[in-house]
């Protein structure tokens, strides 16, 4: 949309007019017409008055709406600036406005007026004519496709030449791109810009044309553009550039017709600029248009004699000679009146062959005859006033006659130009007849170029196409003989002719042929139904229209392939049998003298527009070309041109409402007779009275009247065409083929259409249509089945289609004709299919197809009523007795179904299947494909399962089937569905947690021996597979067998939707009937639908919002798609394809879209559904789901009771119940709505009490579960399920108590459940609990019955108990960020229950799932194993059983804290005392269970060697229970582990942990203050990473000014510390062992298993310092004991002990020594060598004087002996470590020497060198001994050395003397 604002100039001195138009430089090609608009003051405007008496308001548009049909990067918008005509030339009129400012207007002052003057005497005197001024043009792409900023220049041009474009942003918009070609842009979305546009050009006088405008506007976008050298025109002109809105108000068609909204005819409109597409836009016209453009090019006048200078051309549009018949159909520009007889070109200033740029714009009549004519006047025009020379003076005449053969002509002409007035009776000659007596213009030659174009629905500007029109209308008005272009058209030849042209059409230009579609079918379908009468003689043209039909069609679905539904309809074609189909009703009015009645009495409308038709005003439909629709006043036809236009410009209400589009009960549309219900027929009411500008329904105003003489003949549309196809042959029957659905359509809306209009309607269907007719269609459908299971595997997209339309067709015919035919045809598919199978090679896709056919036909809107759901199951006389579709729904619901065999209702047995056709063939079709042998069937899966839901989705949403009788009848059709879900449950996705994988379904799936299991008997698959009648002969073909049912499961989605069915027909189905249903099945069957109950409440449980906005993807009830599909289903039909026919591929991407302005369909943007929803879709989605599962877990509980209900009867309840009450109880552990606790509390109740035994003696599973289901919901928030929860609770302490007179048991299970409840829920609220355990407290209190038994003292009793694990959990609560504290705080409370095994086990249990969740693998292992040494403890108490572990002992190998589990004396706890070790863990199989768990997270931990001990644990059971199996999987582990051993040996693959003491100082740690720890960490953890952790934890809990780090490792003076601030002290330690210890911790694995104890060293000086010179150097080594071994059931562990040892300067300087000796062994004797490490040693041993290197350590300890006799066996110690050193260093170079290459030669010599002088220097310090030490020395002073001191103890390896 473009808005002109306003134009300003430096000076105001006369009006400016000024012009719009687009232009695209690629095609070369104007793409819009002009748009005119004035922006001159009123003051301006003033000067015109005299030439502008009356100005009419449309010419005042100053906003036009451009449409871009194909939007391109070379679309420029070009701006013409025109002035009133003035003496002098461009250039001189231009002059002042380059110089002069308004601002120097002192300067300029007296110019000034007398320009103004000057320009006021033009205006007076020439206000007609106009001289071109100015030009500019806008790139648009620049503006369209700028993401950019508010202010910036325009890119392809600077501010010389046209100023910067300030941008004015207002709507942000978001930029969506399209790209054409490698351009970008889209001109539906941008963000709208205000343009000032400061620069002009001034046009050239001889460069006026548009091929030199097209030169300009390409060199505009070359950076040195030569326009630039130019000097412009300043001026300011403002527009604003925008996306059109959707609806404009007060908008102006092309021909100004009002479109509403229109509310004001006093506002200043906008138009609709026409558009001149610059390639075939296809699309029929849908407005009547008669429009004329008229383009002068050039005249050259330079031969012609006399004062002829300043040529206007004066153009007119003549209805005849007389210059009174002119007809004012010119429309005005700008500021004038609305319509002229003339208009004047622009003049160039003395210029004798002018140029023009021109464009006339005529609104012409409809019926043109051969007197119209353009006539083109020329004048001279006197610019001075001089004496008696008029103002104008004719120069020359020239004319076009209009019409020629009947066609109008268009196109470029060049005329001769005659210099005297024409002839009479000119006007039928063209200027080219050199006329006797008439003097032309430079000798008859061509002077004047002139161009015509016409944007017309009247004229197809076609030959092939004028031809077959008017040879329709010579056989309608039977006017012969007839002229046609040279031949002559007689009653003889016209046959031939016709033929011809029909034939010829092909010919015709595709896009012409679209524009005029709908008249094109429409004359088609006369000649086949009302064939002409020629002599007598009925010629019989049905066949050739037939043949032009099918292949006209054919070439439309070709040639526009992106036009089409998702059904691979085209769009035209659709809309044409939707709005403007209709059966040619006019009948010739029969003479006066009498004779019958036509056969439809209806009003009859005639519109003979010419010989082109009118255009149907029903036809609203995609209004692509224009939004304007069609002036209805021009139905009839108009007596005069003027009268015409007269008619025209009165009426402009045009409505653009856009109601019934696309539906098929429009009125006229294909369904809309069919309706008979009441509500109905008042809607198409309103919808006529809505569509307000639509004829009848039925008639429009297409149809013709003939001539009254002639006879007609008659035939019926559906049947000429079923004849005619039934016989085509070859390409015709391919075309037709291809197209099936368009002949389909028509031949139903035909039928229909018949019906209605002969009342046939009322009469019984098989009376309805003629035998013939219904051979014909049954002849049609056996062919086409044919040729869909004939062709499948060649061309498998038209077989689809073709599938498809079949079955639309037969939908659609169940409506028409007699249903059993219908069935018949249905069934005659199926046999066709069938016979194909056994031959197929690829039977799944031939199984698609049918699958398809089968929902379409399923689609009906009477699908119900055709199942006959309520006649009983005996089979009926007719294979499906015709019921009438206007049954209504009393009668047909009214009888109630007899008891008969139930069985049989429930399975695909032959009487169901005769019963209940459709849903017969729906079910049967689900469970072959769900039949688990079958092959290659994954993609059919989600097509069965998808109609059976989308049919019930129809029942649900359909307001005829609210009442739940009829919904119990309905269900009935869809009873064989539940045993079909309960036979594919192995197939069903899982939804329940993944880590219980379904170990519930094993049994189900072993088939039993149960002859009705497999429900599909052999006699229906034979059926389905051959004929659907009983006792049809087998076809020898079975479904192919794979041995040993592999399940193809079905996908989540599929499984979602399948269980959503099977839930509809248990909630919709009549209880009774499942009752007696159940009761006949076996346990096996039983356990099998809870299995599916269970796996259903899994299904549906409501995931929450934030699961939602996480997956968006897989909930496929998107609640407003799924509404919008239940509401196109019940419309039936033509609402229902659409939602049923998901085609397998999708066809092409984007549908009709309707409104104009989304010329710019991009294949991307429909595809992507928007992902990202907004927040009120997610808060909907969200309350669908929670509704949803409600919905589903009442349906599951209703059930339930069901079965309980029959079990009770019967003898199967102890199979049963325990199977009911585990659904129950996971349907209470799901999230819930409270409604549904509710009810399900009630029935969890109502068992308990009926089946106390159930929980209390068998099954201690059940119990548990229970506590831990009731007190979570005790927990609750919402008061109302607290309060249940709590009844439920007590209830069930108190039958445990009635019992057995104790409740030890539930008083357990409620301990344990909370423990667990507490360890492992998030989001626990312990003050709720609180007052549910306050409520339960009062009951007992109050229940009077018990008052006087120690019931309430237990019940008080057990809530301390539970209110003391609350308050630890509250702690726990506060450390919920803490993980040691957290684990510290579950190790104490386990601790606390060292004499309740049960509750220990479950809060060990606990731990390792938090350690588990932190990946501490070897801490979750750890837990486990205590908690099985705990198992193991109490099982030996309770029986020695040889091969069970006796007791922790046994566990002591795995770890030596295991033994804290060893039991409390027998006095405390007795095992065997009821409720004691009663959870599941307390038996062999528990223990075994835990093992292996413990096994697993070992492996996790890489603890391989661990492992093995598990395992010898394990083996001995597997042994003694001789499960070879499990001994198999248990050595092929072992195998495994050991294997991973021994390729890790080096054990530096794994990392198992790194350890860090931790010490605590300040009252700020509460507990922890001056406690030390030992943390275990992740291997390679980092000092600094540890203190960060640390450091940030505390300071965010304390605050980040009162943490400290103490830097260092001394010892910690607590005086010194500041009290309010916390400390923290962390040193790295490493695991610390005895030399004894070493024998034993062999590999990296001893070394880094079962630690107790660490050391870190400290260095330091007597002064004070850490570090000094060699001989001051101390060191301190600290070792720390913890209260356990690492790995433990903690990460951290207290230090219980710490020891020091202080090492003099001598002995750090052996052990240095000593570390550097021990590396260059390694380095030495490493395999594979490493030559790089080694080297790097050896140069750091004797490399050129290391800084206190070992040459420094030995001057400095050894060349003195010490004086103190203490230090003299260090002194010996240090001096044979330099032995051994510097034999290693030997040792080394020799090494070296062998791994070097001959680059390192040099190098390694050097080293040598560097070796020797070492040698040499060190050899006197190392020979010297101290006699001393060689004395005998006396025994005790050997005892002494043996003490632990700090000598003793000196190195780690044991000096050699």
């Amino acid at each position: 949309m473009v808005k002109c604002l306003s134009l300003k100039f430096e000076i105001e001195i006369e009006p400016i007019f000024g012009t719009l138009a687009l232009y695209d430089v690629k095609e070369k090609k104007k793409i819009s017409e002009d748009f005119h608009f004035d922006l001159n003051s009123d003051q301006m405007k003033g000067l015109l008055r005299l030439h502008t008496p009356h100005t009419a308001i449309s010419t005042l548009a100053r906003s036009a709406i451009f449409s871009i049909t194909y939007p391109s990067a070379d679309i420029f918008l070009v701006i013409k600036l025109e002035k009133v005509l003035q003496q002098g030339d461009i250039g001189e009129s231009c002059e002042p406005y380059m110089v002069m400012k308004e601002s120097d207007s002192s300067k300029h002052k007296e110019k000034l007026e007398k320009l103004r003057l000057q320009a006021e005497t033009s205006c007076s005197r020439l206000g007609r004519y106009r001289m071109p001024f100015a030009w500019t043009a806008i790139h648009l792409v620049n503006i369209v496709s700028s993401v950019g900023g508010l202010e910036r220049s325009d890119p392809d041009s600077d501010s010389e030449r046209k100023g910067h474009g300030t941008w004015n942003e207002r709507k942000k918009k978001g930029f969506e791109r399209m790209s054409v070609g490698e351009d970008m842009c889209n001109f539906a979305t941008f963000r709208p810009a205000t343009l000032t546009v400061t620069n002009f050009f001034k046009q050239e006088g001889d460069r006026l044309s548009d091929e030199d405008l097209y030169k300009f506007l390409a060199d505009m976008r070359r950076p040195s553009s030569v326009l630039r050298r130019l000097r412009p025109v300043t001026a300011q002109l403002k527009i604003d550039i925008s996306p059109a809105p959707d609806s404009p108000h007060y908008c102006l068609s092309p021909e100004l017709l009002h479109v509403k909204p229109y509310p004001d005819l006093r506002v200043r409109p906008t138009k609709e600029v026409l558009e001149f597409p610059a390639r075939y836009v296809y699309s029929p016209h849908t407005t009547y248009r008669n429009l004329l453009y008229i383009y002068p090019q050039s005249l050259n006048f330079s031969s012609r004699q006399g004062s002829v200078r300043n040529i206007a051309v004066k153009v007119q549009f003549m209805a005849g000679e007389d210059p009174s018949l002119a007809m004012p159909v010119i429309f005005g520009k700008s500021s004038c009146a609305e319509f002229f007889t003339e208009t004047y070109s622009p003049v160039i200033y003395h210029d004798k062959s002018p140029e023009f740029y021109e464009e006339v714009k005529m609104k012409i009549p409809a019926n043109l005859t051969d007197n119209h004519h353009l006539l083109f006047t020329f004048y001279h025009i006197s610019c001075q006033p001089k004496q008696n020379t008029p103002l104008e003076t004719p120069v020359g005449y020239t004319w076009i006659p209009l019409m020629q053969h009947g066609r109008l002509r268009t196109g470029s002409f060049s005329l001769p130009v005659s210099v005297e007035k024409p002839p009479p009776s000119y006007s039928v000659l063209t200027p080219d007849v050199q006329l006797p007596g008439m003097k032309w213009v430079d000798n008859h030659k061509q002077v004047f170029n002139v161009e015509v174009t016409a944007a017309s629905s009247v004229h197809t500007q076609d030959p092939h196409l004028d031809k077959f029109f008017t040879l329709c209308y010579v056989l309608e008005e039977y006017s012969f003989p007839f002229r046609l272009k040279d031949c002559i058209i007689s009653e003889a030849n016209v046959e031939g002719e016709l033929k011809a042209s029909m034939t010829g059409l092909r010919g015709a230009l595709l896009d012409t042929c679209v524009r005029f579609l709908h008249q094109l079918l429409s004359k088609l379908i006369l000649l086949i139904v009302h064939p002409p009468v020629i002599a007598g003689q009925i010629v019989n043209l049905g066949r050739a229209a037939f043949e032009a039909m099918s292949l006209l069609v054919n070439q439309i679905h070709k040639n526009l392939e992106g036009n089409q539904d998702q059904h691979g309809r085209n769009n035209l074609l659709a809309s044409y049998i939707h709005y403007c189909f209709h059966l040619p009703t006019a009948e010739p009015a029969m003479l006066p003298t009498g004779g019958a009645t036509p056969a439809y009495e209806l009003p009859i409308q005639y519109a003979t527009l010419s010989r082109a038709t009118a255009r149907p005003s029903t036809l609203h439909l995609a209004r692509s070309k224009s939004i304007s629709n069609s002036n209805p006043d021009l139905a009839s036809t108009p007596t005069s041109p003027d009268e015409e236009v007269q008619r025209i410009i009165a009426s402009k209400g045009i409505d653009r409402s856009h109601s019934w589009v696309n539906s098929a009960y429009a009125p006229g549309g294909s369904r809309a007779v069919l309706r008979r219900n009441p509500n109905f027929t008042c809607e198409l009411k309103q919808a006529s009275d809505r569509g307000c500008n639509r004829m009848s329904a039925f008639v429009d105003s297409a149809t013709f009247c003939s001539a009254p003489t002639r006879q007609i003949a008659k035939k019926l549309l559906h049947e000429e065409l079923a004849l005619q196809w039934v016989v085509s042959t070859s390409t015709v029957r391919e075309a037709a083929l291809q197209q099936a659905w368009f002949f389909f359509q028509l031949m139903t809306k035909s039928m229909s259409h018949h019906l209605f209009l002969s009342s046939r309607i009322d009469l019984p269907r098989r009376q309805r249509f003629p035998d013939r007719f219904v051979d014909d269609i049954a002849a049609l459908v056996g062919a086409i089945s044919a040729d869909v299971a004939g062709r499948y595997h060649k061309d498998l997209e038209l077989v689809e289609r073709l599938n498809s339309s079949l079955a639309f067709f037969l939908n659609d015919l169940l409506s028409l004709m007699d249903r059993g035919f219908v069935f018949n045809l249905i069934r005659s598919y199926y046999k066709q299919i069938a016979n194909k199978f056994h031959t197929a090679q690829n039977p799944s896709s031939l199984t698609a197809l049918r699958m398809d056919f089968t929902r379409i036909v399923c689609s009906h809107e009477h699908y119900v009523t055709l199942n006959l759901p309520c006649s009983t199951l005996s089979p009926p006389a007719s294979p499906s007795p015709s019921t009438s579709s206007t049954t209504s729904q009393g009668s047909a619901f009214s009888s109630m179904h007899q008891d008969q065999g139930v069985a049989s209702m429930f399975e695909l047995s032959v009487p169901f299947r005769q019963q209940h056709f459709l849903s017969g063939l729906l079910l049967t079709e689900l469970s072959l494909i769900l039949e688990p042998d079958g092959e290659g069937v994954f993609f059919l899966h989600k097509k069965a399962i998808s109609a059976v839901h989308s049919l019930m989705c129809s029942h649900d949403a359909d307001p005829r089937y609210t009442d739940p009788q009829v919904r119990a009848h309905i269900a009935q059709l869809y009873l064989p569905l539940i045993p079909i879900v309960m036979d594919s449950l192995p197939q069903l996705h899982d939804f329940t947690d993944a880590s219980q994988a379904r170990g519930r379904h094993a049994p189900a799936m072993q088939d039993d021996g149960d002859p009705d299991n497999g429900t599909i008997s052999q006699s229906v698959a034979m059926a389905i597979a051959g004929s659907p009648l009983p006792h049809a002969k087998a076809p020898n073909f079975t479904m192919p067998t794979v041995a040993g049912r592999q399940c193809s499961s079905l996908s989540a989605e599929c499984s979602r939707t399948l269980l959503v069915s099977f839930l509809w027909v248990l909630k919709n189905a009549d209880a009774a009937l499942l009752e007696s249903w159940v009761s006949d099945l076996s346990v096996l069957q039983i356990n099998r639908l809870l299995d599916l109950l269970h796996l259903s409440v899994s299904c549906f449980e409501y995931k929450g919002k934030k699961a939602l906005e996480r997956i968006n993807s897989l909930t496929f009830k998107k609640s407003q798609d799924m509404k919008a599909r239940l509401e196109e289903a019940i419309l039936g039909t033509i609402g229902a394809r659409q939602e049923m026919v998901r085609r397998c591929r999708e066809r092409s991407p984007y549908g009709n879209e309707n409104v104009r302005w989304r010329k710019n369909v991009t294949h991307w943007r429909q595809n992507t559904d928007r992902v990202d929803k907004t927040k009120a879709e997610t808060e909907q989605e969200s309350v669908v789901d929670g509704n949803l599962a409600t919905e589903a877990s009442l349906v599951v509980l209703d059930t339930l009771e069901i079965i309980v209900k029959t079990v009770l009867v019967s003898e199967l309840k102890e199979s049963v119940l325990g199977g009911v009450l585990r659904v129950l109880l996971h349907s209470m552990a799901g999230s819930q709505s409270a409604l549904f606790l509710q009810h399900c509390f009630t029935t969890q109740r109502g068992l308990v009490f009926k089946f106390p035994e159930m929980l209390f003696e068998e099954d201690t599973e059940l119990c548990a579960d229970l506590c831990l289901r009731l007190l979570r919901h005790c927990s609750s928030s919402v008061g109302s399920v607290r309060s249940q929860a709590s009844a439920s609770l007590y209830l069930l302490m108190r039958q445990n108590f009635e019992i057995g007179n104790n409740f030890a048991r539930v008083k357990m299970q409620v301990t344990m459940s909370l423990s667990s409840l507490v360890g492992t829920s998030q989001n626990f609220n312990e003050e709720h609990l609180r007052r549910s355990l306050k409520t339960i407290l009062t009951y007992a209190e109050e229940d009077l019955e018990l008052r006087d038994s120690p019931f309430p003292e237990q019940v008080q009793d057990l809530v301390f108990n539970l209110h003391m694990i609350l308050t630890d959990t509250v702690k726990m609560k506060e450390h919920q960020q803490d993980p040691e504290m957290l684990i510290d705080l579950m190790y104490r409370i386990a601790k606390g229950y060292q004499n309740s095994p049960d509750l220990r086990l479950t809060w060990l249990q606990n731990m390792a799932g938090k350690h588990s969740e932190r990946g501490n693998h070897a801490e979750a292992a750890h837990c486990l194993v205590h908690s099985a040494a705990l198992v193991a403890e109490y099982l030996n108490m309770l029986e020695d059983c040889r091969y069970l572990p006796i007791g922790c002992v046994t566990f002591q190998h795995i770890s030596s804290n295991v033994l804290e589990e060893s039991a409390v004396s027998d006095d405390i706890l007795s095992p065997e005392e009821e409720g004691i070790c009663a959870g599941k863990y307390f038996s062999e199989v528990g223990l075994v269970g835990l093992l292996e768990q413990a096994a697993t997270s070992f492996h996790m931990a890489s603890m391989y060697e661990a492992i093995n001990e598990v395992y010898k644990i394990l083996l001995p059971v597997h042994e003694a229970n001789r499960d070879f199996k499990k001994l198999a999987t248990v050595h092929g582990k072992l195998q495994d582990t050991f294997n991973k051993i021994y390729n890790q040996s080096s054990g530096w693959e794994r990392m198992f942990g790194t350890y860090f003491r931790v010490g605590f100082y300040g009252c700020r740690f509460g507990d922890l203050d001056e406690q030390e720890f030992v943390y275990k960490e992740p291997s390679i953890t980092k000092l600094a990473e540890i203190s960060y952790r640390l450091e940030e934890f505390y300071a965010e809990r304390f605050g980040d000014d009162v943490v400290e780090i103490i830097k260092d490792s001394n010892h910690v003076d607590k005086n010194k510390l500041d009290p309010n601030k916390a400390y923290l002290q962390i040193t790295y330690v490493e695991p610390f062992f005895d030399t004894y210890e070493l024998k034993e911790r062999i590999t990296y694995f001893d070394k880094n298993y079962n630690l107790r104890t660490f050391m870190y060293c400290t260095p330091f000086t007597l002064d004070g310092r850490a570090h000094g010179d060699l001989h001051e150097q101390y060191k301190r080594k600290s070792i720390l004991t913890t209260s356990h071994a690492f790995p433990y059931i903690k990460t951290r562990i207290n230090v219980i002990h710490k020891e020091e040892i202080i090492l003099v300067p001598m002995e750090v300087a052996i052990e240095d020594m000593q570390k550097k000796t021990q590396e260059l062994a390694f380095a030495t004797h490493q395999e594979p060598a490493d030559a790089k490490m080694l080297q790097m040693v050896l140069q750091g041993s004797v490399g050129t004087t290391v800084n206190q290197g070992p040459l420094e350590v030995a001057q400095v300890f050894l060349s003195d002996i010490p004086d103190d006799p203490k230090l003299y066996r260090h002194h010996n110690k240090l001096r044979l470590c330099f032995k051994d050193f510097t034999k290693r260093c030997e040792d080394a170079l020799r090494k070296n020497k062998t791994l070097i290459g001959p680059d390192q030669k040099e190098y390694h010599k050097e080293m040598e060198r560097n070796y020797n002088k070492l040698k040499e220097s060190l050899g006197p310090l190392i020979t010297r001994k101290i006699p001393q030490l060689y004395r005998t020395l006396p025994a005790a002073g050997l005892q002494s050395a043996t003490q632990r001191n700090s000598f003793s103890r000196s190195s780690l390896r044991r000096g050699d003397c």
